[in-house]
């Protein structure tokens, strides 16, 4: 099938990596794997951070005029280069789909979102418009793929057909996993390169600095760094942004270092290598970050927030405290710290998790056959 792609939220092309970014790139992978060819068809973003009604209402007009452009660049082509589906990724009230289902519509083709999501209170507030339109976009949806499953009973009551929910575990292409000597061999590296002790037990989070949740996330952290007792730790913190400053401060006299953003092998490097993988995922969705350090075996502690709870199993692939409970996060760190044995069990069942239930194969296969469904 050829697709048009579209995210609202965040293009897939964005150059700053985030788990929204990650997953949009996944879908398109796990379809073109599938044999679909996929097209993004706009950079139109309709997120916003604030309420703004007026703003909403000048998005939805441009919605509009870009959804006619569209149609008659589709109507342009040959009929076996024209769009057989649309597939929007990532709406809600902040970033409503005005472009999908008008060109769906109009074009008498299927009309598909994924990681959708549904909040009744902000119908009548300063969010209306967005809401409406979220709304609207999701009763108009042929299939809805849910990677949050706390998102489900909302979104349920506005389909016709309840079977139009899909649930997709949050998935990705898993990277190999190395030898112990390799291990071995790559902590002496970094050991030497950020001049700690190789013989503590190495702590990591992987997080965008922004003055939001995450913010706060990283406060949380540093509180719950600060509770423990013991001092063979070291705290790996991989990320930049505007709040870094913040952040830094946040940890002031404490045993961390900052890497700022790293990607490619530097960063696999270190999730290989580190021991446990620390997050607080304040009003965090999910939470990618968490997949990717499971994937390369290492166990979890993070706050039990949103739809982490779908990724990190609690107790089997990590440990899960109250969001926000920093007293709680500290707890579960000793014990992981003063349990090498457990940390080593928890690292294997999480890789075996990841690569049995979250890898870019499976979704593959959900997403390709919930769309020829479809268009049977």
């Amino acid at each position: 099938m050829n697709i048009a792609f579209y995210a609202p939220m965040k293009h897939p092309g964005a150059s700053v990596p985030s788990g929204d970014v990650a997953i949009a790139r996944g879908i398109i992978a796990a379809l073109e794997q599938a044999g679909h060819q996929v097209d993004v068809v706009s950079r139109l973003r309709t997120w916003q951070a604030d309420p703004d009604p007026e703003r909403q209402l000048r998005l939805a007009k441009i919605s509009r005029l870009m959804a006619q452009r569209l149609m008659r660049r589709f109507r342009a082509r040959p009929a076996a280069s024209q769009p057989d589906l649309w597939f929007t990724y990532h709406l809600y009230y902040k970033a409503p789909d005005w472009l999908g289902p008008e060109v769906s519509r109009v074009l008498d083709i299927p009309y598909v979102v994924a990681e959708a999501s549904h909040a009744p209170k902000r119908l009548g507030g300063p969010w209306d418009v967005g809401h409406r339109a979220a709304e609207a976009a999701i009763r108009a949806a042929d299939r809805v793929f849910g990677l949050n499953s706390l998102d489900a009973a909302c979104i349920r009551p506005l389909l016709d057909d309840p079977a139009k929910l899909v649930q997709l575990r949050p998935f990705m292409d898993i990277p190999p996993m190395i030898e112990v000597d390799q291990r071995n061999a790559r902590r002496d590296v970094i050991a030497a390169r950020y001049r700690v002790d190789g013989d503590a037990v190495w702590l990591l989070t992987v997080a965008m600095m922004r003055d939001d949740a995450k913010l706060e996330s990283y406060r949380v952290l540093a509180d719950a760094y600060r509770r423990l007792t013991r001092r063979d730790t070291t705290l790996f913190v991989v990320g930049d942004g505007a709040a870094r400053e913040r952040v830094e401060k946040a940890f002031a006299d404490q045993k961390v270092v900052f890497t700022g953003r790293l990607e490619g092998e530097l960063l696999a490097s270190l999730l290989d290598t580190a021991d446990i993988y620390v997050w607080p995922a304040v009003n965090e969705a999910y939470g990618m970050a968490l997949l990717e350090a499971q994937a390369h075996g290492l166990p979890v502690v993070a706050g039990r927030a949103g739809g982490v709870a779908d990724i990190v199993r609690d107790g089997k692939t990590g440990l899960l405290t109250p969001e926000g409970d920093a007293a709680a996060m500290a707890a579960a760190i000793a014990g992981l710290c003063d349990d090498p044995t457990r940390r080593n069990q928890m690292g294997k069942a999480a890789r075996h998790t990841v690569v049995a239930e979250h890898s870019l194969t499976a979704a593959t296969a959900i997403l390709d056959g919930a769309l020829r469904e479809i268009a049977a």
